[in-house]
Parts: structure tokens; sequence; C-alpha cells
């Protein structure tokens, strides 16, 4: 049994080895990006919440997604500010499969929320008439668990799968823990075969959920052609939707092929910005997007703002 246990109890961090002559520079500037997706994504939470008006299931999803975006980079930002001011980048075993399972799965919550939103717009605009009996409080409810649930019990058992392989290093060259990092640090690997195939399982997975929200929207795009109404409608609440979908797919693709098929001989500076692209870029644009597009938010919002200048 003692054998299927690895006896690394600290993982070394190699990401910001090279930024030793930078790291106060760097370490304001990351606090300061943290605090703006903290401000932003809790704007848009609260004034939905506080807002009667905007309880409705484009709202409701909204919120859960930027809930989503202080949920991941609750994973990141913490350990990475603590390590720019460090001598010595190091996070316990524990410490590192935890954050591999809260980076991931809210990469992962973040996908399907986005197909969830696009189920939305599809009834909104193709069955309006239907809507709210189709998007009923309990079916929002039970999207809403998927969106969560589903996601940290799939990456649950990818990190389960890696914290059973012997290790034999505890050096990561990154500037977090990753899932696929760690099995690859395995002393045999004959012994990560599952992990690969629950790996690639994942990704099909997440995969059909990209087609599912692109074939959304093409069909929304070709409902919307010939109806002035349903466009209008289409560029109000659909526009920031695919905004925000290309910008995650974007960069959480780049991440995605930097981990399976990086170079080791790329600047360390390039490969932690491709690294952390999905935790900076989609959790700080998609508030801002949805708070300047839509106009339910966006009125409110500068509601606040102009009755607190008074």
């Amino acid at each position: 049994m003692m054998d299927n246990v690895s006896q690394i109890r600290m993982f070394f961090l190699s990401g910001l080895n090279e930024t030793h002559n930078h790291r106060f520079i760097l370490f304001f500037l990351t606090l300061m990006c943290y605090c703006v997706i903290l401000l932003v994504n809790i704007a848009v939470i609260v004034t939905i919440i506080m807002d009667n008006n905007l309880h409705e299931p484009m709202y409701i999803l909204l919120c859960t997604f930027c809930m989503d975006g202080l949920y991941g980079t609750a994973g990141f930002y913490p350990k990475l500010l603590w390590d720019l001011l460090s001598p010595v980048h190091v996070i316990s075993y524990s410490g590192c499969l935890g954050q591999a399972q809260v980076i991931y799965s809210f990469a992962l919550s973040e996908l399907s929320i986005l197909s969830v939103m696009a189920y939305d717009r599809y009834v909104a605009i193709c069955r309006p008439l239907e809507y709210h009996s189709v998007m009923s409080k309990q079916r929002l409810i039970m999207l809403v668990c998927y969106s969560w649930m589903t996601p940290f019990c799939v990456m649950g058992i990818n990190v389960f799968l890696a914290s059973r392989l012997k290790l034999c290093s505890p050096y990561i060259a990154r500037l977090f823990c990753l899932n696929w990092i760690i099995v690859k640090l395995a002393c045999f690997p004959a012994e990560t075969t599952l992990n690969a195939v629950v790996a690639y399982i994942t990704i099909v997975i997440y995969v059909f959920h990209g087609f599912f929200i692109v074939f959304s929207y093409m069909y929304l795009i070709k409902t919307c052609v010939n109806s002035i109404e349903n466009r209008a409608k289409f560029m109000q609440t659909c526009v920031p939707h695919l905004i925000s979908l290309l910008t995650f797919l974007g960069t959480i693709l780049f991440d995605v092929l930097n981990i399976r098929f990086g170079s080791n001989d790329l600047p360390q500076t390039l490969q932690n910005f491709v690294a952390i692209e999905f935790l900076v870029i989609p959790p700080l644009l998609n508030p801002l997007i949805y708070g300047f597009k839509l106009t339910k938010i966006r009125n409110r919002i500068l509601g606040v703002i102009t009755l607190k200048t008074k």
C-alpha cells in the first residue's frame, strides 16, 4: 500500500526564479490586478443580489459566473502574492493538490456556465413564449448545481488519481500547481495510463461543451437574421456571452497547448504569461463586459455611483 503513496511532502515552484529583481513591482501589479478582479466581480454580484428586478435566469447565471471567477482566482492570487514576497517558493503536497483542484475546477465550471448561458439565450430568443416555463426556478437551480458540482467532481477524480502516484521529483517549473504536471513527476510512467485516459475523457467532455455553445450561437444568428426584434435582443444579451466565450477559449487553449506541447526553451516570463492568462483576462474582463453591455446592470451600477457622489 505504501508503494502507491508519494513520500514527497513539499513542492518547489520555480516559475518566479527569474523575477527576483522585479518582485516588488510584480507584487504591486499583481495586488492591483487582484483587487480590481475582486471589485468588479463583487460589484456585479451585489448588484444582482440586491435588485429584485435582476432576479431573472440570465442575471442569476451571470452572478454564478462572477462567483466562479472569485473562486478560481482565490486559488491562485493569494499564494502568488505570498511567493512574490518570499525568498523560497514552496507549497505543501496537499496544498498543491488543492490548488490544482480549485484552479481547474474553476476553468471547467466556466465552460459549463457558458454552455448553460447559451441554452438560456436559445430559449429566450427561439422559444420566448415558453421561456419562463422552460427556465423555471427548479430547472435554474439544477443547471447552476450542474455547472458547479460536475466540474468539481470531474476534477476531483483527476486529482485523486494523481494523489495515488509515487513521485520522484518535488520541482514544478510553474507559478502554481497543475494536475498534469504532478502526473508527469511520477516515478513510473506506466502507472499514469489511467490518469491520461481520464484526462482525455475530461477534455472530450468539455470540448463537446464548447461545440454545443458554438452551434447554439450559430443557430441563434441564423434565427435572428430576419427579425429586427430578435437581432436587437441578440446584440444586447448574446454578444457579451460570445466575447466571454472567445476570451475564455482563447486563453485556455493557449494554456492547454503550452502544457501538452510547450517547449522548455521558451523564456520563463513568456511561459508564465501563457499559464496565467485564463486567471487574469476572463475574471477581469467578464464582469466589465457584462457591466457595460447589459443595460439593467449598467444603469443600476451607475445609479449607485451617482447616488454616492451626491
